[in-house]
């Protein structure tokens, strides 16, 4: 690989480290679980604004819920639910939203904005969804390798809707989601740059991070605390000068577009804006 592409794939493998805490170790004189050598999923993620865990995190949420609790019930009885939905058009939905690769931004709440997201359509949103979701998936890190949390997969030993990352996410925690933190908080940066469709891409945005329990990759309450952190990072976000100017940008750029036929944004993803809703 040339020292170029080295550089330019340098921030996304940061990133994709930080969000799912790869490189984060276990407890104090721990050995690192294996699965961690394995090579992490590819994310299309941009230079964090911010960068690193959300500061005092682990004061945000409860730890994980506890074996014979009513939160572990309700775990337990969402995850039953997500393996019914095996094979459903909901358990593809969650495979599809699992991908963060190129344009995964687009694929994901074009139908909720109402318009085509791309980083050739808007370049403008797409770089501030592609940095801003460094900093969600980010801010769960530092929780994640505090807790490693046992992903519901390992405990059930049933089919999840992602397979080929089975390997790596065995080595990192559950609690609280990176993905899930990167749905939601999406969602209301889109909200802000679209107020008009605030309620869908919330709604979108919430379900992105159910598709995480859906596909059997983690539990209820990874992906229901995970929100928490993206509300803080969106607070956090609002006091950087750069994403202040990225965000006036992809207003303005928010301001012109057209809206798409929902024929064109949404049949060809299978899903209407507030869908995902349905499984909570």
């Amino acid at each position: 690989m040339s020292e170029r592409r080295v550089a330019r794939a340098g921030p996304a493998l940061l990133a994709a480290c930080m969000l799912l805490a790869a490189c984060a170790v276990g407890p104090l004189g721990a050995e690192a679980p294996q699965a961690q050598t394995q090579p992490p999923p590819q994310f299309a993620l941009g230079q964090p604004y911010l960068g690193g865990p959300l500061p005092g995190g682990e004061r945000l949420i409860h730890p994980p819920p506890e074996p014979g609790t009513t939160r572990m019930t309700i775990d337990e009885e969402a995850n039953a639910r997500a393996l019914s939905m095996q094979g459903s058009a909901r358990w593809q939905l969650a495979a599809r939203d699992a991908d963060l690769g190129d344009g995964w931004y687009g694929r994901a709440f074009s139908c909720a904005a109402g318009v085509r997201i791309s980083a050739t359509a808007t370049p403008r949103i797409a770089n501030v969804l592609r940095r801003a979701a460094s900093d969600f998936g980010a801010s769960t890190g530092a929780v994640k390798a505090q807790f490693q949390r046992t992903r519901p997969f390992m405990t059930n030993n049933a089919p999840t809707c992602t397979p080929q990352d089975e390997p790596f996410l065995r080595g990192n925690g559950s609690y609280p989601s990176g993905h899930s933190a990167i749905g939601y908080g999406t969602g209301m940066v889109l909200a802000s740059l679209f107020p008009e469709r605030a309620a869908d891409l919330l709604a979108r945005g919430r379900g992105y991070g159910n598709s995480r329990w859906v596909c059997n990759v983690h539990w209820y309450s990874d992906t229901e605390e995970a929100r928490a952190f993206a509300a803080a990072t969106y607070a956090r976000l609002q006091a950087d000068e750069t994403f202040r100017a990225d965000m006036a940008l992809a207003r303005e750029e928010a301001s012109g577009l057209s809206p798409a036929p929902a024929t064109e944004i949404c049949d060809s993803e299978g899903m209407a804006p507030a869908g995902p809703q349905q499984e909570d």
